[in-house]
């Protein structure tokens, strides 16, 4: 997550739009996803793995993309944007994108300019066409910090580079490493993350060796009142 360019003072528990990217590596004997441990002193789960995400930045909204997601996915993007956030879909993908590259080095892009840090010095264009939009979450009232994320999965085949190189991430998360999605559950996880692995776990068994596909719906914790609801974004 790059330096906040806004100095005015920010309630840490104030909800905040965020977005988070589950790569799934299907070249080995099982499909793998990409995780890394959060810091010990972190102020939002601690010690905690988790997958590659951060909150939305302002500046977020200013970066071309080389492509959009699928029409499926934009139009649950759009679904029940908080009347108080100015966040867009396109924003979301943008965040998506840029906190991959910014914590695992790893790029998803094609030919192009960018002024996105990896992207520019790689001559790359930040790339959403491939991203599935799976998992909706809003941090329960109450926590030190408060999200509202959205959660992609990608196949990690659209990674432009070596998917081991590691060498460009920031030390945000540590122990970055292709986790076997039938190991993953014995890391040290946040329940949500648990709930999001089990979502990625059944699209990549009903994928088969085909392409990754949009979920017939995305399951939204809806917790923005003390009262939590659960719910199906763009269920038929």
């Amino acid at each position: 997550m790059r330096p906040e360019t806004d100095h005015r003072p920010r309630d840490p528990a104030a909800l905040r739009d965020a977005a988070t990217i589950i790569l799934v590596r299907r070249d080995g004997p099982q499909p793998a996803v990409l995780m890394g441990m959060r810091g010990a002193k972190a102020a939002f789960m601690p010690s905690k793995f988790v997958f590659p995400g951060g909150a939305v930045d302002a500046e977020d909204a200013a970066v071309p993309l080389a492509a959009d997601a699928d029409d499926v996915t934009m139009r649950r993007l759009a679904i029940d944007l908080r009347a108080e956030t100015p966040v867009t879909p396109r924003q979301l993908l943008v965040a998506a994108l840029r906190e991959l590259a910014e914590e695992t080095g790893l790029l998803i892009g094609r030919a192009g300019r960018s002024q996105l840090a990896g992207f520019g010095e790689a001559g790359l264009m930040p790339d959403a066409s491939h991203l599935h939009y799976i998992f909706r979450a809003i941090t329960p009232p109450g926590r030190p910090r408060r999200f509202d994320a959205r959660f992609f999965m990608a196949d990690a085949a659209r990674i432009a580079g070596d998917p081991d190189d590691f060498s460009r991430a920031c030390d945000e998360l540590s122990h970055l490493h292709w986790v076997p999605m039938a190991e993953a559950r014995a890391l040290h996880l946040p329940f949500i993350t648990e709930v999001v692995l089990a979502e990625c776990a059944a699209m990549v068994a009903a994928s088969g060796d085909g392409a990754l596909r949009p979920p017939d719906s995305v399951p939204f914790f809806d917790n923005r009142l003390d009262r939590s609801r659960f719910i199906q974004i763009g269920a038929a």
